[in-house]
Parts: C-alpha cells; sequence; structure tokens
C-alpha cells in the first residue's frame, strides 16, 4: 500500500503549519481534504492559505471550482486520489490536511460511488416541494442520511430521496461496504484545551472580519437564491442570511459564527474518534512536533 499522512483536527488548532514543516521535512506535497476551499471566491471564510504562505510548497485541492459548480465528496475522492498517485509516483510522501471529515474518510477506505439512478416523475414531484418537506421526508425514509446532509443542501437531500425511492438508501449502500482502507496511513490529530481551543477560534474569526469577510459574502451573494448553493452552507458563510435579511445585526452575526465553529469542533473531535485510528496530539505539550517527526520516522522504517 502507498504511503500517506493524513493531517486532521478543528479550525484553527494549527494543521496549515503543521503541514508545511511536515512536507518539507519528507519531501511531500500537500492534498487539501477541506470541502471548502476548493472555491476560488471563497477564501476568508474557509481560512484558505495563501500563496506567499506556501513557502514554495505544492498544494493541490485550493482553488479548483466556482462557488456555484457542483462539488461533492464523489468528485473530491477521484480527483484528490490521482493526486496521490502523481504525488508517490515521483517519490514523494503525499499528505493530506483538512478537517472535512467524510472527505477524508471517502479517501482513506475503499468507498465506492455509483452512478445514479433516476426517476423522473419522483425527481418532479421533488422539485415541487420546499426544502423543509423533502428533508421531512427523508428523516421518514434514510433518518441515517440526515446525519450527514444539511437541509439546505437541496441537490443532496433530493438524491438521498431518489435513493430510497429506488430502493438503494445511502445510509444501507455505505454499511454494505467493508470500508477498509486502501492507503498505509498515519493519522496525526492535533488537539488542544477546550479554553485555547475555543480563544484560537474565537481569534480567527475576528481575524477573518477584519480580513473582510463580510465584503467576500456580499460579493457571492446576487439574488436569494444563492443562499441554496452547496457552498453557501459552510460555516462563515451560512450564518450571514439573517443579516442580510435584517434579521440579525453584525455582531450577532459575529458571534453565531463562533459558536457553530465551536461546536462544530466538538463533533469533529468525536467523528475522528469513531471513524478512524487517529494519533492525538496536543498543541500546548512542549515540542509536541518533535514527537510527531519522531513518531513518523518510526512510521515509515516500519
Amino acid at each position: 500500500m502507498k504511503k500517506i499522512i493524513i493531517l486532521v483536527g478543528p479550525t484553527g488548532v494549527g494543521k496549515t503549519k503543521l503541514s508545511l514543516d511536515l512536507a518539507k521535512k519528507y519531501n511531500s506535497e500537500i492534498i487539501s481534504g477541506d470541502s471548502m476551499q476548493v472555491y476560488k471566491e471563497m477564501t476568508i471564510g474557509t481560512a484558505k492559505i495563501k500563496p506567499e504562505e506556501m513557502q514554495g510548497i505544492v498544494h493541490h485541492m485550493i482553488d479548483c471550482f466556482s462557488y456555484k459548480d457542483e462539488f461533492n465528496v464523489k468528485v473530491f475522492q477521484s480527483e484528490a486520489r490521482k493526486y496521490i498517485e502523481e504525488i508517490s509516483s515521483n517519490n514523494k510522501l503525499p499528505i493530506i490536511c483538512g478537517g472535512t471529515g467524510l472527505y477524508i474518510k471517502s479517501l482513506y477506505y475503499d468507498y465506492e460511488f455509483a452512478d445514479e439512478e433516476e426517476d423522473k416523475d419522483f425527481k418532479a414531484f421533488l422539485q415541487s416541494r420546499s426544502n423543509d418537506e423533502c428533508y421531512g421526508m427523508l428523516k421518514v425514509v434514510d433518518p441515517k442520511a440526515c446525519e450527514t446532509i444539511h437541509k439546505n443542501n437541496r441537490k443532496r437531500v433530493e438524491r438521498a430521496l431518489m435513493r430510497a425511492h429506488l430502493g438503494n438508501k445511502k445510509s444501507e449502500k455505505e454499511e454494505a461496504q467493508q470500508h477498509q482502507p486502501i492507503y498505509d496511513a498515519y493519522v496525526i490529530g492535533l488537539t488542544a484545551s477546550r479554553e485555547t481551543l475555543y480563544e484560537r477560534i474565537d481569534q480567527r474569526v475576528d481575524k477573518m472580519m477584519e480580513e473582510g469577510l463580510l465584503e467576500e459574502v456580499k460579493s457571492l451573494i446576487h439574488d436569494e437564491s444563492d443562499w441554496n448553493l452547496q457552498s453557501l452552507q459552510g460555516i462563515g458563510y451560512k450564518e450571514w442570511k439573517n443579516y442580510f435579511q435584517n434579521e440579525s445585526s453584525l455582531e450577532e452575526t459575529v458571534e453565531l459564527i463562533k459558536k457553530n465553529s465551536r461546536n462544530f469542533a466538538k463533533r469533529q473531535y468525536t467523528w475522528f474518534n469513531h471513524q478512524m485510528k487517529v494519533h492525538w496530539y496536543d498543541i500546548e505539550e512542549k515540542d509536541y512536533e518533535q514527537h510527531i517527526f519522531k513518531d513518523i520516522d518510526q512510521w515509515i522504517e516500519g
């Protein structure tokens, strides 16, 4: 199996810095495992690494799509695996860095995505229903699918309903697969005390505001339908809808972004602990990077 390094952890914990240090030490290229950093127009709210911060390290899966394009886990899996093959063939060690759990898991394990079947009459029926009605139906026919699909992600909701309608539920299809690793991966997870992590998250959101997050969101919204785009369901963007509709203040919106980011960080730890074997390192411990390098050296040597 090809060797890869996977680096996970919540926003603001220091993944970007460590990924660069790892890449320089192990002659690596970095593949972003973030579902939002692929969008060219979304930079500030995704905490995307800037070109001048890359230190000459090659990065993949950043700025690949327009925010109005459909990007999903199947596309990510296909593209990221191509980069792993390419990087490995050049005798370099691929590093996958990101916090989007399902994307990381689809890459690491033997997930298969079948071509979608379609019932045109049923599709027309779904399109005549509201987001709430469709999500309500999905809760009834495939409640487990709702655990990973946002109710405003219309395309994914309709796709899951179509699968259930055709007798091929999303959740059952995933459970039927073996979920065996297809790479020899060393999975690094960065952690910190709750107080430290929350402080870093709050500081990151404040920095986003200073860099022009509000102006970035304004540039993305041209009419009300844009709020239904998959790209606008990410934390840091979806919270602005009520502000633009004069239903919440600027201060309330910023605080909601911080709150949602903190809650998401808690869910990320739980998710990764249940889905894969993660080697956790506390960023508050002295010389934690040196401990990581030592462990990776041992892993590479077998």
